[in-house]
């Protein structure tokens, strides 16, 4: 198949483009797996048979990011307590992994709760204005997304408001980071008239970032973010706080911002806590999605989270509902009760 393009994604109206086009991000066919398709706004499921054993399409995030190693865990856990098969994919993340589920090439996607929100009802961003996902069903939140904003130490760029005019990647054109990072820059009065927009994946980013190619980057993510600590082994950086009023701003510019902060250390020369916001990543599938494996893959996470080495500070049963910005599966409701 070809790779999904994400700006003709995030371009495209209708609910029946977005299913084409997300139908175009599946890797290819392999032995004992049929490819999935759309037809007249219908979807179809991405589960398959491959010698008697259940397939599942996990979809990620980029492999700089924390969606992607986190699902690698997923995968290894289920597979160790079920008697499915998970196939993960790296992705542009949360933007077109809705996608991907509405058209069934994923069974089980990580996405942000603000976007899941968005294409839920039909608003927010223009990937989903007036075509709202309807059967994007949520499994369970996870863990804070920290907005990181990361420049090299000597840019002289302290504040967001430093951001104005300067070369600023906002991360994957259609995903969750860049719907944040216009969010938070235009919640303190920069327009995408006002800075050269640059978009790739984090790891890209920070490539960027090192050969002087932009002046800042967004990253939305669990800390450690893998591309940042790298970047960090062998540049001064500096995260440039979300704080006092422009804190205030963003919170009240999008009731998906929470108050966070990154803990001194979480990043080498990052000797001091730095205050920002997060959303929350979570686990959704679709409605056509089996009951009773939503149910099983559920248990087999929640219930061996001690297995996990990722964010384990946060992922639990007990806070597994908390911020879920849509309607739960039944599979899963059947789990948590």
């Amino acid at each position: 198949m070809s790779k999904f393009n994400r700006r003709n994604f995030v371009k495209a109206t209708g609910v029946a483009g977005i299913a084409a086009l997300a139908g175009c991000s599946g890797g290819g066919s392999g032995e004992g797996e049929t490819s999935t398709s759309t037809s007249g706004g219908e979807t179809s499921t991405s589960t398959t048979q491959s010698g008697g054993e259940t397939r599942l399409s996990w979809h990620a995030g980029g492999t700089g990011g924390t969606y992607y190693p986190l699902s690698n865990e997923f995968k290894s856990v289920i597979e160790g307590h079920t008697d499915y098969g998970v196939q993960v994919q790296s992705t542009g993340a949360s933007v077109e992994n809705v996608g991907s589920l509405y058209s069934g090439d994923a069974d089980f996607a990580l996405i942000q709760n603000d976007i899941a929100y968005f294409a839920k009802n039909g608003t927010g961003i223009e990937a989903f204005q007036g075509n709202p996902i309807e059967n994007l069903m949520g499994v369970a939140t996870l863990y804070p997304e920290t907005i990181h904003v990361v420049t090299l130490a000597d840019s002289g760029i302290e504040t967001l408001q430093d951001l104005e005019g300067e070369r600023v990647n906002t991360g994957d054109l259609g995903s969750g980071t860049q719907v944040d990072a216009l969010q938070i820059l235009n919640a303190v009065g920069i327009t995408q008239d006002d800075f050269q927009e640059q978009n790739t994946s984090f790891s890209q980013a920070a490539e960027q970032l090192r050969n002087g190619d932009v002046d800042a980057t967004f990253t939305v993510g669990g800390w450690p973010v893998g591309a940042i600590s790298d970047l960090a082994t062998t540049e001064d950086i500096r995260i440039v706080p979300i704080d006092g009023e422009a804190r205030e701003s963003v919170k009240d510019a999008a009731s998906f911002f929470a108050d966070d902060q990154i803990p001194a250390g979480t990043y080498s020369g990052i000797d001091e806590a730095v205050p920002t916001v997060a959303v929350q990543a979570m686990i959704a599938t679709n409605a056509e999605a089996s009951a009773d494996v939503v149910e099983n893959v559920t248990a087999a996470i929640f219930d061996n989270v001690d297995e996990l080495s990722i964010k384990t500070d946060f992922i639990s049963k007990a806070s597994a509902q908390d911020g879920m910005s849509i309607e739960l599966h039944e599979g899963a409701q059947a789990y948590f009760g």
